[in-house]
């Protein structure tokens, strides 16, 4: 599983551009229908997605102005500002253990050599507790992104038409303020172990979103961190259900929303486009 699949926006905190090629995609699209005619869609994104990547369509243009709003994640991602100071508010508290404590043994030399590598120090993190280390160590993995992403481009996409969240940064970060310290420890040490393949699995998962291998993200949902139970509870099949009550309490109220996460939260039988279809929604897989 890798950092970006599982972390998602609250990696979202910067981005650069640049220019190369493009490369086509059609990332998987839903549309969600009611017995009383409820209509919506559900779009899986990648939120640092290189600018070279030609994701957009017909049927996603198609199905973002037939919505009446547009649903993300987070809707503060034009404002990194306001991000990082709800991180760093969240992210500090005072007598923290060292870092390399805080990992597990098997770990400390990568860590170290992680450290080395991004030109960070332990005393940075002397009063940083485990959760904010690993998100921090995960944005150095992960560098300066190559784009903006989907999750902006939908933004602007959708023009006058409102942004709503399903978490917002507070609620995001504070998801993780909330893990137990053993978790908090299981997600450092899962950020360390998979630093040194991160490009090689980032690749991998951007090749099968390009695709729409739902299939193929499934099966990345159930490795690395979110193999922890603890942790998969937590930051996937509990906010997946969450999520699911509330797109489903909009369908209910009439409105019509394009709702845009993480495609890890639209993969496999906890995704949302399962747990819309047990509340009993038609979801009809359109691209």
């Amino acid at each position: 599983m890798t950092i970006r699949l599982a972390l998602g926006a609250a990696l979202a905190l910067f981005a650069a551009a640049c220019s190369q090629p493009q490369v086509p995609a059609t990332p998987a699209l839903w549309e969600v229908s009611g017995p009383d005619g409820q209509h919506g869609y559900l779009f899986g994104t990648i939120h640092a997605l290189p600018a070279h990547v030609d994701w957009q369509s017909g049927r996603i243009d198609a199905a973002l102005e037939r919505a009446d709003r547009l649903v993300l994640e987070i809707r503060q991602l034009d404002d990194s500002a306001a991000m990082q100071a709800i991180f760093t508010r969240l992210a500090r508290t005072p007598g923290q253990p060292p870092l390399s404590a805080k990992v597990g043994a098997p770990y400390r030399e990568a860590l170290a050599k992680l450290m080395q590598q991004a030109g960070l120090k332990e005393a940075q993190f002397a009063d940083v507790e485990t959760w904010a280390a690993a998100l921090t160590l995960a944005q150095a993995v992960r560098g300066a992104a190559d784009g903006e992403g989907v999750d902006r481009a939908l933004m602007a996409m959708a023009g006058t038409k409102p942004v709503e969240e399903l978490e917002g940064t507070a609620r995001q970060l504070g998801l993780f303020d909330a893990l137990p310290e053993e978790e908090q420890r299981d997600l450092l040490d899962a950020v360390v172990a998979e630093a040194a393949s991160a490009a090689s699995n980032e690749n991998r998962i951007e090749g099968y979103w390009r695709k729409g291998d739902m299939a193929a993200i499934a099966r990345e949902t159930g490795r690395g961190m979110l193999a922890d139970p603890e942790l998969r509870q937590a930051l996937l099949v509990d906010r997946n259900t969450a999520w699911a009550d509330r797109v489903a309490a909009m369908l209910q109220a009439r409105q019509r929303p394009f709702v845009a996460v993480g495609a890890a939260h639209m993969a496999g039988d906890e995704g949302l486009p399962a747990l819309l279809a047990q509340r009993g929604y038609t979801v009809r897989r359109v691209q």
